[in-house]
């Protein structure tokens, strides 16, 4: 991913003119550049460094009379799903990034880069090569506020050609001395095994530990690999200068407890051995959407773990996430026997309701035949720096769909696409609790205004008719994919607040306007048509013109 191409080379330039211009802009010298007629490619030692390469460089900077282009060197049959898009501003909250990408299509994966850089760099991970060819064609110069995206192909490995078979010998032996054949998972010897995904840990550790968590050589954490059948993922180059790391171990729960618990026999030991006094916590990182099921109704879930395993555990704040940081982190304290117990039962409960949206999305899709979820961005939040849910499970496809809140509760009145010069704006009336309000305008009204830009509708509250009641109304004017997307989000963030239960759905009241005439063939003979297209309550007045859903 480090290897650049320098184009719009005047014939005159040469490797030390290029060499001379890197250390000019404190750029570090490449370690290859191989120079061509009119352009050059050269090896940077980091994407960081790769990054600051272009964004200094390209179409800013005159060599000889002509102003360079510098980008990604990324050879044709590589450029397939995966793109990097730079500039992006710091203060872009994720959920109005994750529903810019997937109106683009499926987004497997999007990881944050860390760079030097003020504004924000992510690595996109498309499900087809199509849609990442439209998200590089529609999101090139994108602007938002002051900020124009740059989007670049990125080197896509997994596109790359199947390596040939071994050439079979006499006999049908191949050349290799193959084994014996293992069995599959059904039994059958030979049967291919089907690629499963986990559900990661991830762990923050103290800076002046990874030495000892790595080893001589990688010799410590080779071995925690080989122990507990994982991969360990130490990102010792993200934040430069922070106080501590993330480590991301990918296994089955078990191997990713036995990991954690190796990493932190290790950083005790060599706080024992360095005389280190103060305690070290065992830190998670997890998801935003995921933390307040883990919470729990009024903290019962956290309050539970913390009574069973004798440990003490907190969240950070809301107030820290940002584009740069859609995770929060849940410290845990206690002696190392504790904090073991405490992450295995932590995780359980993060990957249950990780699965528990998945399975609600593919139920969502299935009831409106032919929508398609993703491209309308109705998520909030989907996470980006997690891969999809662990574990064959027939319910749930082997890539998790990029949108992750599945709370999606509305009635898409046209599933099929039509040709409109202007669309018709409609009026959707959803009830909300009356102590969900704040968490839905946000601080200084900064999440309603994020919500109503991103699913372009009109979104106000109406004032209380009294001081005590219940519910307020929120009025969502717009199109019907507005509408769609506006409630969608709504929804989801009732239950990221915590509003409801894990296991309770989120049940809120609708009001859809519709003309009399229509109401009839909406209802169906004997409420046939809508109990089978909304398997939900619904009551009509009398004269037919207000629908209320209880959805």
């Amino acid at each position: 991913m480090n290897k650049l191409y320098v184009g719009n080379l005047s014939p005159s330039v040469t490797v030390e003119d290029l060499k001379q211009l890197f250390g000019e802009r404190k750029l570090p010298v490449a370690d290859q550049v191989l120079l061509k007629s009119g352009y050059a490619f050269v090896d940077f030692p980091d994407q960081n460094s790769a990054i600051k390469a272009i964004e200094t460089l390209s179409g800013k900077v005159e060599l000889h009379g002509k102003v360079i282009e510098v980008d990604y060197s990324v050879p044709k049959k590589l450029r397939s799903r995966k793109i990097q898009i730079r500039n992006i501003p710091p203060h872009l909250q994720w959920e109005v990034l994750d529903g810019l990408l997937a109106q683009y299509g499926t987004v497997e994966n999007v990881e944050q880069v860390n760079t030097d850089t003020e504004t924000a760099v992510v690595n996109v991970t498309y499900a087809t090569k199509e849609e990442a060819k439209v998200a590089i064609e529609k999101l090139t110069g994108h602007q938002f506020d002051d900020y124009s995206f740059k989007v670049s192909y990125i080197m896509d490995t997994d596109a790359a050609p199947p390596v040939q078979a071994p050439r079979t010998r006499r006999g049908g032996r191949t050349s290799r001395d193959q084994g014996s054949s293992q069995p599959g998972p059904s039994g059958g010897y030979g049967s291919p095994r089907p690629r499963q995904h986990d559900f990661p840990l991830r762990m923050l550790v103290p800076t002046q530990f990874v030495g000892a968590i790595i080893g001589k050589e990688g010799n410590t954490i080779k071995d925690v690999t080989k122990q507990t059948q994982s991969k360990v993922d130490i990102h010792r180059k993200e934040n430069a200068g922070a106080a501590e790391k993330p480590i991301t171990i990918h296994s089955t729960p078990e191997g990713c407890s036995a990991a954690c618990r190796m990493i932190l026999d290790i950083m005790q030991k060599e706080a024992n051995e360095t005389k280190t006094t103060e305690d070290i916590p065992l830190k998670i990182l997890a998801h935003n959407s995921l933390v307040g099921r883990l919470i729990g109704k009024e903290g019962r879930n956290l309050k539970k773990i913390e009574e069973e395993t004798g440990t003490k555990i907190t969240i950070s704040s809301l107030q820290d996430l940002t584009i740069y940081n859609p995770e929060r982190t849940i410290t845990v304290k206690g002696s190392v026997d504790a904090c073991c117990k405490a992450e295995m039962e932590i995780m359980k409960k993060l990957r249950e309701a990780y699965e528990n949206d998945i399975a609600a999305i593919n139920q969502q899709a299935n009831l409106i035949p032919g929508l398609n979820l993703n491209a309308l961005g109705i998520f909030s939040s989907g996470l980006p720096v997690l891969p999809p849910a662990a574990g064959p499970r027939s319910a749930v496809p082997a890539v998790a769909p990029a949108g992750y809140n599945p709370f999606l509760v509305s009635i898409l009145s046209h599933g099929h696409k039509r040709e409109e010069k202007a669309p018709e704006q409609e009026v959707v009336y959803l009830f909300i609790p009356t102590q969900a309000v704040g968490a839905l305008i946000g601080k200084k009204g900064q999440h309603i205004k994020q919500l109503a830009h991103f699913a372009g509708a009109s979104i106000k509250i109406a004032p209380a008719e009294s001081p005590d009641v219940t519910e307020r109304m929120v009025i969502i004017t717009g199109t019907p994919e507005a509408q769609f997307k506006a409630q969608g989000r709504i929804f989801g963030k009732l239950k990221e607040e915590n509003f409801f239960s894990a296991k309770e759905e989120v049940k809120l009241e609708t009001h859809i306007k519709v003309p009399s005439s229509a109401a009839g063939r909406v209802i169906g003979k004997g409420g046939k048509t809508v109990s089978m297209r909304l398997n939900c309550p619904l009551n009509c007045s009398n004269n037919n013109a207000l629908l209320q859903l209880f959805i």
